[in-house]
C-alpha cells in the first residue's frame, strides 16, 4: 500500500509520500514522487498502485519530457500522463487482469506552469480522467488513506500556512503508518511555494521526526484526560 498527500493552500503546496514497497512478505524503498523542473516551470507527480504500472507510466511520460515537448498550462501535462497510463492499460491491462491483478494507478499532481496564474494540485484516476483540488476540497490522499483525514479535516483549509500545512501532513502520515503495516518511513517531501517555479524535495528517516511523533502522543492524551466528563454521568451511573 501506499500513502500520498497533496495539500493545497494560498501560500503553495505541500506534497507527502512515503517510500516503502511491499511484495508478499518482502518491503523494500522506493521512491514514488517524480519531479519536472525546467525553464517552463515545476511540478511533482506522486503515484498510488501497481509499481509496474507507475514505472512503464513514468517512463513513458518522461521520455516526452526529455524530447523537448513542453507544456504552457499544468492541466495539459496532467492529460498527458493520463494518456500514457491508458497507454498502458492497453498494452497490460489484459494480461494483468489474467494474472489475477487489477490494473491500478492513482496519481497527485501539483504545480504551477508559466501560463497558470496560479499553483494546482491535481487528482488523476486509473482511467486517465481527473478532477481540481480547490478552496472546497484542498486536500487528496491516495493509497492508505482511511486514518490519516480526520486531523486534515479539522484543520486543513486554504488559508493555513505551507508550515501548518507540512505538519498536519506529517501528524496525518504518521497516523496512518501506526495502523498500517505497508506504510513506512522515509517519507519524501515537495514544496512548491507559488509562482516561484522552483520545487524542492527532502527525504526525512524517522530518526528525524521520532520525538514530533512522541510530542503529539503525550499531546492526545493530555487532551483526552481534559475533556469534562460530567456528560458521561448518564452512561456510568447505571452500572
Amino acid at each position: 500500500m501506499t500513502y500520498c498527500l497533496g495539500i493545497k493552500v494560498k501560500e503553495g503546496l505541500v506534497g507527502i509520500s512515503d517510500t516503502r514497497i511491499s511484495a508478499g512478505t518482502s518491503t523494500t524503498v522506493k521512491k514514488k514522487v517524480f519531479v519536472v523542473q525546467n525553464d517552463h516551470g515545476s511540478f511533482f507527480i506522486m503515484t498510488s498502485g501497481l509499481r509496474s504500472v507507475r514505472d512503464k507510466a513514468v517512463h513513458y511520460f518522461k521520455e516526452i519530457i526529455e524530447s523537448g515537448i513542453r507544456y504552457d498550462k499544468l492541466y495539459k501535462a496532467v492529460n498527458e500522463f493520463g494518456e500514457q497510463i491508458k497507454r498502458v492499460a492497453t498494452e497490460d491491462g489484459e494480461a494483468l487482469t489474467k494474472s489475477g491483478y487489477k490494473f491500478n494507478l492513482n496519481a497527485i499532481v501539483g504545480g504551477q506552469l508559466k501560463g497558470d496564474e496560479e499553483h494546482r494540485l491535481f487528482l488523476l484516476y486509473s482511467e486517465g480522467n481527473w478532477v481540481e483540488l480547490d478552496q472546497g476540497s484542498p486536500y487528496a490522499i491516495i493509497g492508505n488513506s482511511g486514518q490519516g483525514k480526520a486531523i486534515l479535516n479539522r484543520v486543513v483549509n486554504e488559508n493555513i500556512t505551507m508550515r501548518q500545512a507540512l505538519k498536519a501532513g506529517y501528524l496525518s502520515f504518521d497516523s496512518t503508518r501506526v495502523s498500517s503495516n505497508d506504510v513506512e518511513f522515509p517519507i519524501d517531501v515537495v514544496l512548491y511555494k507559488k509562482n516561484s517555479f522552483n520545487m524542492t524535495e527532502d527525504r526525512y528517516e524517522y530518526s528525524e521526526l521520532e520525538n514530533i511523533s512522541a510530542l503529539w502522543n503525550q499531546k492526545l492524551k493530555k487532551s483526552l484526560d481534559e475533556v469534562p466528563e460530567e456528560w458521561m454521568g448518564k452512561a456510568f451511573d447505571k452500572l
